[in-house]
């Protein structure tokens, strides 16, 4: 402003010089001492310069400057106005990839564990394995001491003879009754054709039939003592064959490759057939762990899927596997569906019981919306965002929220791709306020 005021000065001070100036040529032109011009053509001329440089120099004056003024002033109103108003971080609704990331826990589990029960009652003679160790398939993994079962053998052997014995001398007295039954029958035979020519009464031969009658029946009685004695024989064999089977049961060996998860006795310990757990042992050569999948990502999940874990206690190692099988029915309690992940696992570095995270690449046909977590504004009538709209007018919007991945938000519907949400708003941004977008990187 000083230095349009200074350039003032100077054209008044100008105009006023060639003002005096044309008046000293008037001036001569009228007998003054100075030689007068040499014709009327020439005093023309100069007044007709002075005249234009006048209107030239007030031309400068009453347009081009008062309007270089304004143009000044406006100007700064404007800065001074781009100033006050308050200066909004702000962040673009985005659209996510086709593809999203479906981050879910899970629990590692053993394809193939099984407990190791005691088979045979008595006392822990040995151990042979403990945690950590690695077994083959029917290696002996301890040793069960049982007194009374050879008692029980000796027993039982001494029944099956006796049994076979009862069997010998029922088939003994079974031939007996036969040759009986054969004799008399003959004599029955005898007498009745001595009956037929009258030589004896009818009372004698009826008593030597029934003789033959009664003889049959005892044959019958034997045989089926006889199939008693054997059907017993079975039976005390079948109680000495367990027994035997039993005895075998005191060597307690591992029913498939693994490694010993639990040891539950020791040496000395009293153990109950059937009831008592000596071990737990897993294959860990393939792992697998189980996901609930959420509905609306379901549809999505397929046999054959990569899926990659990640484990808390392992940073920046990451294992590989595949989807194996999904239960093809959704949980009407938490409408998820489980879905079932296995993971190679050579090296051992995966163990049983482990919390993974498990990421499943799952494509989306219609992929959602998607907003910074700090544009959030949460209000008693639901979540909204702060848009900038046109000429940085703040509008108040409520939207629907999908999932939550924290730094992220997934949004259904409410906002448009591209749209700018003022970032962390505070009290002052209200609704119709004016601000200055600043789009952060």
């Amino acid at each position: 402003m000083n230095q349009t005021k200074t350039s003032e000065d100077q054209l008044r001070g100008e105009i006023e010089e060639l003002k005096r100036q044309l008046e000293e040529a008037r001036n001569h032109g009228s007998g003054g001492s100075a030689p007068p011009p040499k014709g009327p053509a020439g005093s023309t001329l100069v007044v007709l310069a002075l005249l234009f440089a006048a209107l030239v120099v007030a031309g400068f004056f009453l347009g081009y400057l008062p309007r270089q003024r304004r143009e000044m002033v406006l100007a700064a109103e404007s800065k001074t106005e781009g100033q006050s108003l308050p200066v909004v971080n702000v962040q673009l609704v985005k659209r996510s990839s086709a593809k999203t990331s479906l981050v879910l826990p899970g629990n590692v589990q053993a394809i193939t564990e099984g407990p190791v029960l005691a088979r045979a009652s008595g006392y822990i003679k040995k151990r042979y394995v403990d945690i950590g160790d690695r077994v083959k398939e029917g290696q002996v993994v301890a040793e069960i001491e049982a007194p009374e079962l050879g008692q029980q053998i000796k027993q039982a052997q001494a029944t099956v003879d006796q049994a076979n014995s009862t069997v010998e001398q029922t088939q003994a007295a079974l031939e007996q009754g036969k040759a009986n039954a054969n004799l008399a029958r003959v004599t029955a035979d005898r007498w009745a054709n001595l009956l037929a020519k009258g030589v004896v009464s009818r009372q004698d031969n009826d008593t030597y039939q029934a003789q033959y009658q009664a003889q049959q029946a005892n044959v019958q009685a034997l045989e089926k003592a006889v199939a008693a004695a054997r059907s017993n024989v079975a039976a005390v064999e079948a109680n000495l064959a367990r027994l035997n089977q039993l005895l075998t049961y005191q060597t307690v060996r591992a029913p498939f490759a693994g490694v010993i998860t639990l040891r539950n006795v020791d040496s000395g310990v009293l153990v109950t057939e059937g009831s008592t757990l000596l071990f737990r042992i897993a294959q860990t050569g393939r792992l697998r762990t189980y996901l609930n999948v959420p509905q609306a990502d379901a549809d999505s999940v397929r046999v054959g899927q990569q899926a990659t874990l990640t484990i808390p206690g392992q940073p920046g190692r990451t294992f590989h596997g595949t989807v194996a099988r999904t239960a093809n029915a959704l949980d009407p309690a938490t409408r998820t569906l489980l879905v079932e992940v296995q993971v190679p696992n050579p090296e051992a570095m995966l163990m049983p019981g482990e919390y993974a995270e498990v990421d499943l690449a799952v494509p989306r046909k219609d992929p959602p919306l998607v907003i910074p977590g700090d544009t959030l504004v949460v209000r008693s009538d639901g979540p909204q965002v702060a848009v900038v709209g046109p000429g940085g007018v703040v509008h108040f919007t409520g939207i629907q929220l999908g999932r939550d991945f924290g730094d992220r938000l997934e949004v259904l519907s409410g906002l448009a791709e591209g749209q700018q949400l003022a970032v962390n708003p505070s009290d002052l941004i209200r609704e119709g306020v004016k601000v200055k977008p600043l789009l952060s990187r």
